[in-house]
């Protein structure tokens, strides 16, 4: 995932003029801009979804398997890219383990702000390519919510 000029989490991509392009000429043109080396095809697709709002966008989110090192060069690639800095402040791996205080890992990084659809589209990433098992990935959602209810129910004692 990139931390955005805005400080929130999300994804690499942009905006495809249909015209133009294909999804995947589309994204695969944005990607090298930042990214470079990556090349996404119809086979990498895994869902669309609609946000609501006054700017109406579908998102399109494709997800591929990479070796090591192909995520090294990414990352290099992704220091180097003309965003960097600007629109981008760098890559973010996304832990995919819980520490023993049920928090630390893959709970806290939930707890971040995510851009537009970026969250749901990580969740379902993780459940569909079975990345972390649906028990764990269902603790780690829950976890991130126990703490805002104790604030509201403490806030609600506190009136």
């Amino acid at each position: 995932m990139q931390m955005r000029f805005d400080g929130l989490l999300g994804f690499p991509g942009g905006f495809v003029d249909r015209r133009y392009w294909s999804l995947e000429d589309g994204l695969n043109r944005v990607l090298g801009l930042g990214l470079g080396c990556v090349r996404l095809t119809e086979a990498d697709y895994l869902c669309s979804h609609l946000t609501e709002g006054p700017h109406r966008v579908v998102a399109h989110f494709y997800a591929r398997q990479l070796t090591l090192e192909e995520l090294h060069t990414i990352e290099i690639s992704a220091v180097h890219s003309r965003d960097h800095g600007m629109e981008v402040m760098g890559m973010v791996r996304v832990p995919l383990y819980t520490q023993k205080d049920r928090m630390g890992g893959l709970p806290n990084f939930l707890a971040n702000s995510f851009v537009g659809t970026a969250k749901f589209q990580l969740l379902f990433a993780l459940k569909i390519l079975n990345m972390v098992p649906e028990e764990k990935l269902a603790e780690a959602v829950a976890a991130t919510q126990k703490p805002k209810r104790a604030a509201i129910d403490q806030a609600g004692g506190q009136a």
